[in-house]
């Protein structure tokens, strides 16, 4: 998966893995001390105690985004005329490390000038920036806006009534963005922006500003005055039922934080469990994140006792700290994403080391039958670094598999061999490799794209010998295969030099054949290899016109409300069976410059749901979409395809 940033006058080059690029689901944290900053001085030593933390919980995610990052602190209580509320962002190409430099720079600048106050967490908080009671921070992957600074999270909604100030921060993508900017427009407010995270800022705002002066009133006609009715307006403002008026007709996958001025906080997640979100609390401390284990990493806690949000379920903190769990909408069927354990989390969470490995164990029938069971003259390998764990399930299967085999060769045959012939069978095992080596990084100063595409062929290098010419099978191992591009420009070439008989590529995930539009930049049907090989195949056998009918069928409700519109694309891959696209997309990647035989495998989508049990979303192999809105984001990608029209369906 290559990363591709530009850096000033050169140009940097890195690949993570040897798939396409995928941008994906950003990652949240939100922690709020349930103690004065002095519980956590005397306890722990430091007032640092709460950044510290926050800094653990952003590192142990920074898989999760690389565009971006930002953490928000807030402190409760602070007298009128203090800052209450920081923020700090970075769009760099190290963006967690920019924020806390400066914030740990911040610190130890203003002890340095006041020594006699280092101890002290009360003038720490009254003083220093982010010394604060709630934090909020997060990692973001850009699927809209780029890496541009005003895109990075947490956004800020600013007011001079703390109750009506608000921060957002998630991991979302909203399929039906421009019913709810419409909305807003109709309320007769002029959104700065028509994006997803600028509308959701602005309609929980708006919901918020309508409680607020809902209270307002209720207080007046009972005759508080107005700094009275502040202080009863902040202690008792539903933040449950504002989210759910917010939520009523949202259409996607999120999981949602924020912060309000003063001092409530949420996190929320969709109907669908589409997007991951955990929690832990204790008389300390309440944490929440987007993956289990940097919890468990950063408060040293059992994974038995980190909690899953459940869909549709909002956590409340008060500003008291209080905590509660409120359905924020009907939890739907259960869907979360697939992705998340074939390939965006990561692999420290026990559930999905395990998942990942039986997704490689279940891959070994289809690979035997590829190698024609010929252990002797087959080499595997992987390509880091996300389908290592899938590496290792791989192994285990073939090892059961010549376990079997060994076990029924001598109940068979023993008397008939010699000791030279049972050591050799007992010694068959799988041939293992390190075949690829990545070079970290890779700079040049080339700008041109064919001189830059000759570059990026050479950011790994191989280990020669490895391979006996033109006898030995090498099979490689990888989590999945969007677009094919990497394979057919780079991998394909690289292995090739090898010069092995045949060539292998074994993906983890089924074949990826519609968009996603829940938090997953894969907007654009047309750009997949598997969309791209059953279009090639309809049109080899003389079957286009079943393209034309596709087309029709999503013209014809192209305005349709998104309740009503029907996922009609799922027709054009009827006509062949999975193998024969696989066929179709290994002829699509290879070119006549590869010597060796060449096939891809695909994971099953049976396979992925028995590895995978309770992570059964999976419309970009399906095309089975949870929301109403997916199936028009599909249909629009496809009318975009057809008329040839290179944008993103949302």
């Amino acid at each position: 998966m290559p990363i591709i940033c530009l850096n000033f006058n050169y140009l940097t080059v890195r690949f993570l893995s040897m798939s396409d690029q995928i941008k994906h689901e950003c990652g949240i944290a939100l922690m709020r001390l349930r103690k004065p900053l002095s519980y956590y001085q005397e306890k722990y030593g430091t007032w640092r105690y709460g950044v510290n933390k926050l800094y653990l919980l952003m590192e142990k995610q920074h898989n999760r985004g690389q565009d971006g990052a930002g953490v928000l602190g807030l402190k409760l209580n602070m007298q009128a005329g203090l800052k209450y509320m920081h923020r700090k962002r970075s769009a760099s190409a190290t963006p967690i490390i920019d924020c806390f430099t400066e914030i740990y720079k911040s610190f130890d600048s203003a002890i340095k000038e006041n020594p006699e106050k280092a101890l002290e967490a009360d003038w720490a908080k009254q003083n220093l920036d982010f010394v604060c009671d709630l934090y909020m921070g997060h990692l973001r992957y850009a699927t809209y806006g780029k890496d541009h600074i005003e895109f990075v999270h947490p956004l800020l909604r600013v007011s001079n009534w703390r109750s009506k100030t608000l921060a957002l921060a998630g991991n979302f993508n909203l399929t039906n963005v421009d019913e709810l900017f419409q909305y807003l427009i109709d309320f007769g407010q002029h959104p700065k922006e028509c994006s997803d995270t600028v509308t959701a800022l602005e309609l929980i705002g708006l919901f918020m500003e309508e409680e607020n002066q809902k209270l307002f009133r209720e207080y007046k006609n009972q005759g508080y005055k107005n700094n009275e009715i502040t202080n009863l307006i902040e202690e008792n403002i539903d933040l449950a039922k504002v989210l759910r008026e917010t939520t009523a007709n949202w259409d996607g996958g999120y999981v949602m934080g924020g912060v309000t001025g003063h001092g409530d906080s949420f996190l929320m997640r969709d109907p669908w469990g589409i997007r991951p979100a955990f929690y832990y609390y204790d008389e300390e401390i309440f944490v929440a994140a987007s993956e289990r284990p940097a919890i468990q990493t950063a408060l040293n806690v059992t994974a038995e006792q980190v909690k899953e949000l459940e869909p549709g379920m909002g956590l409340i903190i008060k500003k008291n700290g209080e905590i509660s769990t409120e359905m924020i909408k009907i939890p739907e069927k259960k869907t979360p994403c697939s992705f998340e354990r074939i390939y965006f989390s990561r692999g420290t969470d026990y559930e999905i080391y395990n998942e990942r490995k039986k997704l490689g164990e279940l891959l070994v029938p289809s690979i035997l039958k590829a190698i024609d069971y010929d252990f002797e003259n087959t080499v595997f390998s992987f390509i880091p670094n996300t389908a290592e764990i899938a590496f290792y399930g791989m192994l285990k299967g073939l090892e059961t598999h010549l376990n079997e085999y060994k076990t029924k060769q001598i109940r068979e045959k023993v008397d008939k061999m010699s000791d030279e012939e049972i050591i050799k069978l007992l010694e068959l095992r799988p041939r293992v490799e390190k075949v690829a080596v990545k070079d970290v990084k890779m700079r040049t100063f080339i700008t041109q794209d064919k001189d830059r595409d000759e570059m990026v062929k050479h950011v790994y290098d191989i280990t020669y010998k490895t391979i006996n010419k033109r006898i030995d099978n090498l099979v490689i191992i990888d989590d999945s295969i969007v677009r094919g591009t990497t394979l057919k420009k780079s991998i394909l070439k690289i292995l090739d030099r090898l010069e092995p008989k045949k060539i292998i590529i074994v993906s983890s995930a089924p074949q990826i054949r519609y968009p996603d539009c829940y938090g997953i930049d894969m907007a654009k049907i047309s750009d997949f290899i598997a969309f791209q090989a059953i279009i090639a195949l309809l049109k080899e056998n003389n079957k286009e016109g079943l393209i034309e009918e596709v087309y029709q069928l999503c013209k014809d409700q192209e305005n349709l409300p998104k309740e009503d519109v029907v996922n009609y694309v799922r027709n054009i891959y009827k006509e062949f069976s999975a193998g024969e696209i696989s066929e179709k997309i290994a002829d699509l990647i290879k070119n006549d410059t590869i010597k060796a035989k060449f096939q891809v495998i695909f994971q099953k989508i049976e396979d992925l749901h028995l590895a995978c049990p309770k992570n059964h979303g999976d419309w970009y192999f399906t095309g089975n979409y949870p929301t109403p809105g997916g199936n028009k984001v599909v249909t629009r990608s496809f009318i975009n395809f057809y008329e040839n029209i290179n944008k993103r369906a949302y």
